[in-house]
C-alpha cells in the first residue's frame, strides 16, 4: 500500500506569534512525501539529503493519519523538497500536508483537506517545531491561495486566489520557529491587528509590508532587504521567524530586485503563487 502527495511552501503576509491570527499564501516550490505502509506497527521517517534531520514531524503526521484507520500498520515515510528547511518558508507545514495526504492516499481514504490540514498542525504541536500550530501556514499550503487563520482555535477566517510573481530571498542561516521570543513578538501587537484588518481587506501587499518592518524589529532581523525591494513592489516581508524574505509584485519589478538581492550571500528564487494547494500525485 503506497501513497505520495506534494505541498507547496508558503511565504507570510501576517506572523501569527503576536495576537494569534496568522495569514500566509502558497509559493510554487515543493516538498513531496512517499509513504510505504507494512505491517511493522512502527513509523520510520526519511528525510532525503538530510540523513540526520529530525524526522520526528513526518513520523507523528503517519502515525496520527494511521489512526484515522484504526488498524496496527508500520510506515516508511520519505520527503524531497525544494524548499530549504529552517528559512521561514514553511517546509514543515509542507512536509507535514504532504506526509499527512500520502498516508491518507495509501489507506485510500478521502479526508476534507482542511481537517486533514489540522492532523499535521497537530503532529507540529506533538513535535514541538511550532509555538502557534501554523495553522495560517498549514492552510496556505494545504488550500492554496491566501489564507487567513485564528491559530489559537484552528480556524479558517478567510481564503483567497492570487496570481503573483514570487521573490525569495534565503541567507544560508537557519531560524527555527520554535526559538522565536514570543514574548517580544506580543510588543508589536497593535500592528498585527492592522496587518490582520488589511489581509481581511484583501490589501495583502500592504498587509505584508507593515507585517515585515514590524517582526523585523521584533525578531532581530534588518529591514535593509525590504529597503531595497521598495517602493517598487506590490508588498515584501520577512517571512516567518525568518531569515527568508518574500517580495510580490510585476514580475520585471522582481527581476530588477532580484539583482539587487543577488549582492546578498544566499539563494534568490524567482516563482509564482500556488492555487492547488497540496495534492495527492
Amino acid at each position: 500500500m503506497y501513497g505520495r502527495a506534494k505541498a507547496p511552501a508558503a511565504g507570510t503576509i501576517l506572523n501569527a506569534l503576536a495576537t494569534g491570527v496568522g495569514s500566509a499564501f502558497a509559493i510554487d516550490m515543493t516538498t513531496t512525501a512517499e509513504v510505504e505502509l507494512d505491517d511493522s506497527g512502527e513509523v520510520r521517517g526519511e528525510i532525503a539529503d538530510a540523513p540526520d534531520a529530525d524526522a520526528r514531524l513526518i513520523e507523528r503526521c503517519a502515525e496520527l493519519a494511521l489512526d484515522v484507520e484504526d488498524e496496527e500498520f508500520g510506515a516508511t515515510v520519505r520527503t524531497e523538497s525544494d524548499v530549504p528547511m529552517a528559512s521561514g518558508l514553511k517546509s514543515s507545514s509542507a512536509a507535514a500536508n504532504a506526509t499527512v495526504l500520502a498516508t491518507l492516499s495509501a489507506l485510500d481514504i478521502e479526508m476534507r483537506r482542511e481537517d486533514a490540514c489540522r492532523l499535521g498542525v497537530q503532529a507540529a504541536r506533538d513535535v514541538g517545531v511550532t509555538v502557534t500550530g501554523a495553522f495560517d501556514d498549514a492552510s496556505a499550503s494545504m488550500l492554496g491561495g491566501v489564507t487567513v487563520t485564528d491559530n489559537s482555535a484552528d480556524e479558517l477566517l478567510a481564503r483567497d486566489e492570487v496570481d503573483w510573481d514570487v521573490l525569495v530571498w534565503s541567507p544560508p542561516e537557519q531560524s527555527f520557529s520554535a526559538d522565536a521570543d514570543v514574548s517580544r513578538c506580543e510588543r508589536v501587537a497593535p500592528m498585527a491587528e492592522l496587518v490582520a484588518e488589511l489581509a481581511l481587506d484583501g490589501e495583502y501587499g500592504r498587509a505584508m509590508t507593515v507585517n515585515g518592518f514590524a517582526f523585523c524589529g521584533a525578531l532581530g532581523f534588518s529591514a535593509d532587504p525590504m529597503v531595497e525591494a521598495l517602493p517598487d513592489v506590490a508588498g515584501v516581508s520577512l517571512s516567518g521567524t525568518g531569515p527568508s524574505y518574500v517580495a510580490v509584485g510585476g514580475r520585471g519589478v522582481l527581476e530588477d530586485v532580484r539583482e539587487r538581492w543577488n549582492s546578498l550571500e544566499g539563494t534568490t528564487w524567482l516563482t509564482t503563487t500556488q492555487t492547488d494547494g497540496t495534492r495527492t500525485t
